[in-house]
C-alpha cells in the first residue's frame, strides 16, 4: 500500500518545490494506521475496533526539506530564527495549516505532531490530523494550505482529491 499511495496519480501524494524547499503532502489511509498499531497481530475484532477509531479522522504527513535536509539545519547559524522555527513547528502549526472547501468552509485542525529528529533525517515531518466530516468530503476537492514558515516560499497550496479520501485503499488482515 505504501508504494500505491506514493504514486502521485492515485491522489494520495502531492509534491511541490518552491524556493529550493521541497514539500510532500501524503494522505495516510486508515488501514496503514491500523496495521502500524497491530504489528503482526491479525485479530479481526481488534482490526474492526481500530478501523472504527482511525476512520473518524484524516491523517496527513507533511514532509519539508531544503537541500535534502531538515528545515532547521538551514537556519542553524541564526539562533533567533532557529528558536522561532522550533517553536512554530512544535507549537504553532495550527496557525500555519489550513484546510478549506472550494466554498471557503474551513476544517478545524484536530491535532498535529512534530517529532524532532535532531538532524538525523533528510526532512522535517509533521503528522496532521483533521476530523473526517462527510459534508466536506462531498466537495470535489479540499484546499490544503501551508503558510510561509519564514523560508520565502509564500503560501503553499495543494488541491486534495476528495474521491481518493472517501475511496481509500484497504489492506487484507
Amino acid at each position: 500500500m505504501n508504494d500505491y499511495i506514493k504514486e502521485e496519480d492515485n491522489g494520495y501524494n502531492y509534491k511541490k518545490t518552491v524556493a529550493d524547499v521541497d514539500y510532500i503532502l501524503q494522505y495516510r489511509p486508515t488501514d496503514l494506521l491500523v496495521k502500524q498499531e497491530l504489528g503482526d497481530e491479525t485479530n479481526p475484532a481488534k482490526v474492526e475496533k481500530l478501523r472504527k477509531h482511525y476512520s473518524q479522522y484524516m491523517y496527513f504527513n507533511l514532509s519539508m526539506s531544503k537541500n535534502e535536509q531538515e528545515l532547521l539545519n538551514g537556519v542553524a547559524q541564526d539562533k533567533a530564527k532557529f528558536g522561532q522555527m522550533v517553536n512554530e513547528l512544535a507549537f504553532g502549526m495550527e496557525k500555519k495549516l489550513h484546510v478549506y472547501t472550494p466554498t471557503k468552509d474551513t476544517l478545524a485542525l484536530t491535532d498535529f505532531i512534530y517529532p524532532r529528529m535532531y538532524g538525523m533525517s533528510n526532512s522535517t515531518s509533521i503528522m496532521i490530523v483533521y476530523s473526517r466530516d462527510p459534508k466536506y468530503l462531498k466537495e470535489e476537492y479540499l484546499n490544503f494550505v501551508i503558510e510561509d514558515l519564514g523560508l520565502d516560499t509564500g503560501d503553499i497550496k495543494f488541491k486534495i482529491n476528495t474521491k481518493a479520501l472517501t475511496n481509500e485503499p484497504q489492506l487484507r488482515f
